[in-house]
């Protein structure tokens, strides 16, 4: 069999959205094989816990053999590498995500020059989408049909009663 491309798309998926959904489905029109790598060390206050997003990820991606879902803790170049892949995707909405992106993917590049980054914008219909919005609109009671899975959103509608008892 030839040499696999393989891309590496890391993220904290806090929840895992309808946009994160949406790159990596186009992701897969280029790539043989898309690894979704949870960071373990995301600086964020997260809502569900590192093995809650595994879940949900695999959940909602079950039919999809191409992708695999992993954690991963430390350098993400470290984990690219023992991947063997060699590209790692980032989705962008705004120019505000470019500019931190885009310094991300210059040390990156310095760290590890057999990586490349591949910025993807966002499908317009979801151009507004971030996880910490959606928890934010459903941790208030609005209707998050449009934004997520059903499975992540019965899982979120669940950790939200459960944290105002």
């Amino acid at each position: 069999m030839p040499h696999s491309r393989i891309a590496i798309y890391p993220g904290s998926f806090d929840p895992v959205t309808y946009g994160h959904l949406d790159i990596i489905q186009r992701s897969l029109r280029i790539f043989d094989r898309v690894i979704v790598a949870v960071a373990r060390n995301s600086q964020k206050n997260a809502l569900f816990s590192i093995d809650e997003r595994v879940e949900l990820i695999r959940t909602v991606l079950k039919d999809e053999e191409r992708v695999s879902v992993d954690t991963f803790t430390g350098l993400l170049i470290d984990y690219v590498a023992a991947q063997k892949a060699h590209v790692v995707i980032r989705g962008l909405r705004a120019i505000s995500d470019f500019e931190y992106e885009f310094q991300i993917a210059q040390m990156n590049s310095t760290i590890g020059h057999e990586v490349e980054t591949l910025f993807m914008m966002t499908s317009v219909q979801y151009g507004y989408l971030s996880s910490s919005i959606v928890r934010e609109v459903c941790s208030l009671g609005a209707n998050v049909d449009s934004f997520v899975p059903p499975e992540v959103k019965a899982a979120m509608v669940t950790k939200y009663k459960l944290n105002k008892r």
